[in-house]
């Protein structure tokens, strides 16, 4: 193992540090705006997480080596890891009397976009924090895209390639235009969110709830600023708002860029947009039937709820409307296998992501013709591609892994004394991203205050797994990847 490369991932951690402790000065400005005392906690963490990211890449800074597999694998669990730390550290600090467990699941919650959380009395909670919670989403948000757009398909741990979708033509050196690609994401995404923020403004939020559900609501966050969560506001149009944008976000930003850069309608051919379409389509319209004729609802309500929820579940964005899990056992076991789903790779959604459902059932469909005629020769496709075996291989490994740690983390879980219900649902919800369980404890009417630390620490683990793709963490642990 080359230390030059630890060395370097820590630099540029260093250097994320102090990006990090500079975003801590708008809730200073925030909670000195509406006269709140928190504001010297965080100009306090401020100074002393910028000062500590400072002279650590002042000790780390050298030549930077050449970026290969390993130095990704690295860099992502670096990053990652150093993200969660520093935005723990305001949460731990502040008068919430939280302990560092509840800190740091509260900070890898926002940063993984997941939007669990263990605070109660949002609605009066101090401005700078409730700020704090969805900045920390938002930021995630673009460090997820990034991270699905160009760095796990580079490892082959998740994701279609970017450039490969991007163009038809091999002779085509996309990698001369990054600096385009990253400028038409960072638009994208500014202007979703300016755009969002309007929406909810005119529709009704105030300037504060406006901004701040916007930033979480493009990042698929989930983070609210009531305990309420959307049922507070009483609001159809608002509903159908964040629907909107959450299915918007949970689309590849791949196919967004491409549009803008290159102007390309041919690009939302990609299938996964189709089928994620689909199965959002499924869930709502059949949970309104069922609401309809099961408990007399207006099929208009049970339709906009319907839609609201799935798309939060479906996009992993964790808000709610109202108690889903009230609404009947068919429900709730359509949001328990919803919770597994997710959305489209390049997107801020998490979860198994609709284009490894594709290629399984891709995989599937040929391998039970191959029954029938063993000599004959298929390919599985992904629209116009052929599936290569190592993307075949690379999606059966992370699915199988991905259910053994749900299973796993679910015994554990039930070993602490929690039902079956909090049990496989809080790991589930935790590895997909989505923030909601069912049950009563960590349903949509419920949280995960009253988790200790050891349940806060496992859940805390199983959102990085998620969010990295599981396989970009697991490789790491091998003593073989540490070997030179």
């Amino acid at each position: 193992m080359n230390a030059s490369q630890l060395r370097s991932a820590i630099y540029i951690a260093a250097l994320c540090g102090l990006y990090l402790s500079t975003a801590m000065l708008v809730p200073v400005l925030v909670d000195v705006y509406y006269g709140h005392k928190d504001w010297k906690v965080f100009a306090v963490c401020a100074f002393m997480v910028g000062g500590l990211s400072m002279t650590t890449a002042m000790a780390t800074r050298s030549a930077p080596p050449t970026f290969n597999k390993r130095m990704g694998f690295i860099l992502v669990n670096v990053l990652w890891a150093t993200f969660s730390l520093v935005g723990s550290v305001p949460l731990y600090f502040s008068g919430q009397d939280m302990t560092f467990a509840q800190a740091l699941f509260e900070s890898i919650s926002a940063i993984t976009t997941t939007g669990s959380t263990v605070l109660s009395g949002l609605d009066h909670m101090p401005p700078g924090l409730l700020v704090w919670r969805s900045m920390l989403q938002w930021l995630g948000g673009i460090g997820i895209v990034a991270l699905g757009l160009f760095v796990l398909p580079f490892l082959r741990v998740g994701g279609v390639s970017f450039f490969k979708m991007e163009s038809s033509d091999t002779n085509d050196k996309p990698f001369a235009r990054l600096a385009t690609f990253t400028r038409a994401f960072v638009g994208i995404y500014v202007g979703f969110t300016v755009l969002c923020t309007i929406s909810y403004d005119v529709a009704g939020m105030s300037h504060f709830d406006a901004i701040n559900h916007a930033l979480t609501t493009v990042a698929t966050g989930g983070f609210s600023t009531h305990d309420a969560s959307f049922g507070y506001f009483h609001n159809t149009p608002l509903l159908w708002i964040s629907t909107f944008f959450m299915t918007v976000c949970s689309l590849p930003f791949s196919i967004l860029i491409v549009f803008v850069v290159r102007g390309r309608l041919d690009a939302l051919r990609d299938p996964q947009i189709g089928v994620f379409l689909l199965y959002l389509l499924f869930f709502a319209v059949t949970s309104a039937i069922y609401n309809h004729f099961a408990f007399d609802i207006g099929f208009g309500p049970a339709l906009t709820h319907g839609m609201f929820n799935f798309a939060s579940i479906l996009s992993t964005t964790g808000y709610a409307s109202q108690d889903y899990t009230s609404w009947g056992p068919f429900v709730v076991v359509a949001a328990f296998v919803a919770t597994f789903i997710g959305g489209c790779s390049g997107s801020t959604a998490g979860g198994i992501k609709a284009y490894r459902l594709v290629i399984m059932a891709g995989v599937i469909n040929t391998g039970l013709k191959k029954l029938i005629y063993p000599n004959a020769i298929y390919s599985v496709r992904y629209g116009r591609q052929t599936v290569d075996i190592e993307m075949q291989r690379t999606v059966f490994l992370f699915f199988s892994t991905y259910m053994l740690l749900w299973a796993l983390g679910s015994m554990i879980m039930a070993a602490l004394g929690y039902d079956f219900a909090t049990a496989t649902s809080s790991v589930i919800t935790a590895l997909s991203n989505v923030g909601p369980g069912v049950g009563d404890l960590i349903g949509p009417s419920g949280n995960f205050a009253t988790m200790q630390a050891p349940e806060l620490y496992l859940l805390s683990l199983m959102m990085l797994l998620g969010r990295l793709e599981v396989l970009s963490v697991l490789v790491v642990l091998l003593p073989t990847f540490w070997r030179s």
